[in-house]
């Protein structure tokens, strides 16, 4: 009897899922495999720091899905809804196309994150944040935009307030955000000859004591120092509580003149989770157990970010990270297969070999399998480790054409002025509105 499995993400996690079904499955055509995203390529994100300073072209980091995932069924198409009882699922590709129901004997949630502005007021309405591959791009066209209004703005306040960056959070996406666009704002302003070197500024705003803090206090404080050295300003123990149109307000009644916040400092589950009727943590997230099944729920897996998968040495959920949203994804797929074919479940367990951190130019923290390197060693570290977990081989090629290039060559500072609304539309940033995560339907891990 024919078999259907539907995987709902195509991130990191859902990708791996049906890359491994994939394989377990390439030669038994009963077992049918469907993948359901709202874009039809997945995003290497640890690379996407690099596309705002014009390091890499945003589409050079991309994977599509349908290239990559020859035997699956992909569905470019928004999830509206998942009847778990009846086993179907509603969805449509976009809001005038009709909707169509798929049946499944097998369900995978990988439907990632969104982003979680914690309710701050004008937070999620000004905004950048740096999820998706049109946040990297929209950033890059913003920074640009900003020097050129500053380049002909004689009033030094004016020109302070636009070329202030406040990038919120200090985990590994705040850092690399803060760390590539400082490199940028920096070398571009040699083209802007109204622009002085003190009207350009990047904060960092972080609430705990230390930036980085899943790696060890030594190299967070490297990682630190040398952001400082750079010209970064780093803000320890402070919270942003508003964005309004020209400030950051933070908690302690201090605000920074700035037209650009850039939001990294939390996610939440998916909205689409709320409507499920599955059981879920404190976190919202849904509860799984060691075998990445939903418990009560037959044949239904989940894993990624909106999945709370246990540590069984802690009892703590694993971070919601790529690289363990990969491992979960393989886990998975064995499990799923394993079902089908009336074989045991086995449990997930994953030890991380390291973590690395971009700080720009030729600079890194990286930590793997107990070492700490620092400096120019782990920068390489980080662009060899990162570029070998590039899928594709074309877009790793891409990747190091970029590498190479920017070598030589200035980063662009081309303004694409007529594929943007003009300045003064109801966003922090202005050009573009801004990107809000994912608000419904399905995500990216």
């Amino acid at each position: 009897m024919s078999k259907r499995v539907v995987i709902v993400g195509g991130g990191f996690g859902g990708a791996a899922v049906a890359a491994r079904l994939e394989r377990i499955f390439r030669k038994d055509r009963d077992v049918e495999i469907v993948l359901f995203d709202r874009e039809n390529f997945s995003v290497f994100t640890p690379l996407l720091p690099e596309v705002p300073s014009g390091a890499l072209e945003a589409k050079h980091i991309v994977s599509p899905l349908r290239a990559r995932l020859r035997r699956t069924s992909v569905r470019q198409a928004e999830v509206h809804a998942i009847d778990i009882e009846r086993r179907r699922i509603v969805a449509g590709h976009c809001p005038r196309c009709a909707e169509y129901v798929v049946e499944y004997d097998y369900l995978v949630l990988a439907l990632g994150s969104v982003t979680n502005f914690f309710g701050l007021p004008g937070v999620a309405q000004r905004a950048r944040t740096m999820k998706s591959l049109a946040d990297g791009a929209a950033l890059h066209d913003l920074v640009i935009g900003k020097f050129e209004h500053a380049d002909l703005d004689p009033d030094p306040g004016a020109r302070r307030r636009l070329l202030t960056f406040v990038v919120a959070g200090g985990g590994f996406a705040g850092v690399e955000t803060a760390a590539e666009l400082n490199d940028f704002v920096r070398a571009s302003g040699r083209y802007y000859p109204g622009i002085g070197p003190d009207d350009v500024r990047v904060v960092l705003v972080h609430p705990g004591d230390r930036i980085l803090p899943e790696v060890s206090p030594s190299l967070s404080a490297y990682a630190l120092e040398k952001l400082r050295k750079r010209g970064v300003e780093v803000r320890l123990g402070a919270r942003i509580a508003a964005c309004e149109d020209d400030c950051v307000r933070f908690t302690s009644e201090e605000t920074i003149a700035s037209q650009t916040l850039i939001w990294t400092a939390g996610v939440s589950p998916n909205p689409l989770l709320a409507e499920l009727d599955l059981p879920r943590d404190t976190s919202r997230r849904i509860q799984v157990d060691a075998t990445l099944a939903v418990p009560g729920r037959p044949g239904v897996f989940a894993l990624g970010d909106c999945a709370a998968v246990r540590d069984p040495a802690t009892g703590k959920p694993y971070p919601p990270t790529a690289q363990y949203a990969i491992r979960e994804g393989r886990v998975a797929g064995d499990n799923v297969a394993a079902a089908i074919r009336g074989d045991t479940l086995r449990a997930f367990r994953y030890r991380p070999l390291g973590m690395l951190a971009s700080l720009g130019r030729h600079s890194a923290v990286a930590e793997i399998l107990g070492l700490k390197f620092s400096g120019f060693f782990a920068w390489w570290l980080w662009r060899m480790i990162y570029l070998l977990k590039l899928p594709g081989f074309e877009r790793k090629v891409r990747v190091v054409l970029d590498w190479t290039l920017d070598l030589f060559f200035e980063r662009d500072i081309v303004y694409l002025r007529g594929m943007h609304a003009i300045e003064g539309s109801a966003s922090i940033g202005g050009e573009i509105a801004p990107g809000t995560g994912h608000p419904s339907g399905v995500s990216l891990s």
